[in-house]
Formats: structure tokens, sequence, C-alpha cells
């Protein structure tokens, strides 16, 4: 297995990533922390799709997918900070007031995890926020003691998957997902 990660600039390989089954299903397409709440509860129909459409067609793209061979079968959402609903987020604390990217969702297809594709995606999100001179790249895991976390709540990550990527904790949060506290994971990326 080669895994190759590179920027979501394929729409249709983004949808099989983040879309619905059902073009017209109110799902979240990896839009519920790059966008605000407001704009995402009003989004109907396909109009996520068509947002999604415009976003991987901008620079920088909204993420990183994961090919093995030419199949995609992993997504990680990154971007810079100020382009997110982090930006004004009130239980995820700015550290300081550096342009840093965010990295919010982690998705590997099933059939497909347990080899590693998350490490690999998070990589690939560190180098993508590094290729557009990043500062600094955050995610925001929960911290769940190696306890099993629950799959549909697994996309923000672990605090061991941040570490294994040379995150350290930066900050705690009052964030809570699936019973676990989220906290601010940190990578410097220039000096």
């Amino acid at each position: 297995m080669t895994i190759e990660v590179r920027p979501a600039t394929d729409f249709e390989d983004v949808r099989a990533l983040v879309g619905p089954k059902r073009p017209d299903a109110n799902v979240c397409w990896c839009l519920s922390y790059r966008i605000p709440s407001k704009q995402n509860q009003a989004l109907r129909g396909t109009d996520r799709e068509d947002l999604v459409k415009k976003l991987v067609a901008q620079d920088p793209p909204p993420g990183v997918l994961a090919y093995d061979g030419g199949e995609p079968v992993g997504w990680a959402g990154v971007h810079p900070r100020a382009d997110t609903s982090f930006a004004g987020n009130r239980k995820i604390p700015h550290v300081d007031d550096l342009d840093v990217w965010s990295v919010w969702c982690i998705r590997v297809r099933p059939g497909h995890r347990g080899k590693g594709i998350s490490h690999q995606l998070l990589r690939g999100a560190v180098e993508m926020a590094r290729s557009y001179c990043a500062p600094a790249i955050e995610g925001y895991p929960v911290d769940n003691n190696g306890q099993k976390v629950d799959l549909t709540m697994a996309y923000v990550g672990t605090r061991k998957l941040f570490e294994d990527a040379g995150f350290t904790k930066a900050a705690d949060t009052e964030s809570v997902l699936n019973g676990f506290p989220r906290i601010l994971m940190r990578l410097e990326l220039q000096p």
C-alpha cells in the first residue's frame, strides 16, 4: 500500500469522502467548522455541494486527500484559522495572534482504517500549511487517555495522533466531544 497525500483540488474525490449518498441530503460536507454556523445551518439541498465546489477551486483548497493508488481513501480539513469558525469560537482559545492554520477533521473511508492513513493525512495537512508559509498549525483533538472514541466523533483526532505528528499541547479548551475534553495541540512551522 502506497499512500499519497495531496491538496484537495478534485471535487469528485472530495465528494467521495465527505459528500452524502443523496445529493439533496443535509449532511456536513466538512463545512461545520469551515464556515460560520448561521451560513452552515441555512444551506439546504445541493447548496452545500455548490459551496464545496467553489472551495475546492480556491487557493488554498479546503483540505488534503489521501489516495491509495488512484482511489481517494482519506480526507483532512485544513485551512487558515481566520477562514474557519475557529476564528471566533468561544470554546477554543487563541494562544496568540499568529495567522495559524487549523486542522479540524480527519476521515478515513471504511475498509481503509487501521492502516496509518490518519497519520499520513495529518502529515499532509502540516505540509500543506507549511507550503503556504503558515507560522504554525493547530488541531483540537479529544484527550481520550487511550480510551475508545466513537467512530462518528473520531473525526477530530486524538491527542496521541497529534503527538505522534510532533504537535504539543498548547491549551485546554472548554469544548467536549463524546464525553472527552478537547485540547488545543500546536506545531510551530517557522521560527
